[in-house]
C-alpha cells in the first residue's frame, strides 16, 4: 500500500475494541453518547458469530484504523430483491476530508451490485448538513415521504406482551 492510501477490508472478529470505540466516537458526534450500551462481548457476538447477520468493514489509511460502517441485508416486497442497509458509517474526525467517507459508501456500493441488491440506503440525522451535503454530491436522494417508528426498551417488551 502506498502512502495516504486509504483501504476498505472486512473487519475481523479482531477488530471489535476497534469498532466500539468508533461506535462511541460516533455516539459522542451524534450527541447521544449514553445511549451506547454494547459491550465488546455482544459486539464479537453480534458481528462475528457464525451466522451473524450484520456485518462490519473497517477503512484504514496508512495501515491505520480511521473508520467503519455496519450494514446488513435487507428486502424489498415492491422490487422483490434484497438491499443493502448501512446501520452505521463513521470516520474519525481527524480523518474527514481524505476520501474515507466516500471510499466506504463505494465500497458498500459495489457490494450492492455485486449482491444484485435492489437498493442501498440508509438515514441521516435531519440537522446533520455536513452528511446530508456529502449524501447529495454522490447522487443519493432523501425518501421524506418516510417516518421511521421504533419499538425500544419497555414499550417494546410492553408491547410484545
Amino acid at each position: 500500500m502506498t502512502k495516504n492510501e486509504i483501504e476498505i477490508r472486512q473487519a475481523t472478529v479482531n477488530d471489535a475494541s476497534t469498532i466500539l470505540k468508533f461506535i462511541t466516537e460516533l455516539a459522542i458526534y451524534e450527541k447521544q453518547e449514553c445511549e451506547v450500551k454494547a459491550t465488546l462481548e455482544e459486539i464479537e457476538n453480534s458481528l462475528f458469530a457464525q451466522g451473524a447477520t450484520v456485518h462490519a468493514i473497517i477503512c484504514m489509511l496508512n495501515n491505520e484504523p480511521i473508520g467503519f460502517a455496519v450494514y446488513f441485508y435487507n428486502y424489498s416486497t415492491w422490487l422483490g430483491k434484497h438491499g443493502l442497509y448501512l446501520e452505521d458509517l463513521y470516520v474519525s474526525t481527524e480523518y474527514r476530508n481524505v476520501g474515507a467517507g466516500k471510499a466506504i459508501l463505494k465500497y458498500l456500493a459495489k457490494l450492492a451490485v455485486e449482491k444484485k441488491c435492489g437498493r442501498f440506503e440508509w438515514c441521516v440525522l435531519d440537522w446533520n448538513e455536513p452528511a446530508i451535503e456529502f449524501y447529495k454530491s454522490i447522487g443519493a436522494n432523501a425518501q421524506d415521504e418516510w417516518v421511521i417508528y421504533r419499538l425500544t426498551g419497555k414499550a417494546l417488551e410492553a408491547f410484545a406482551r
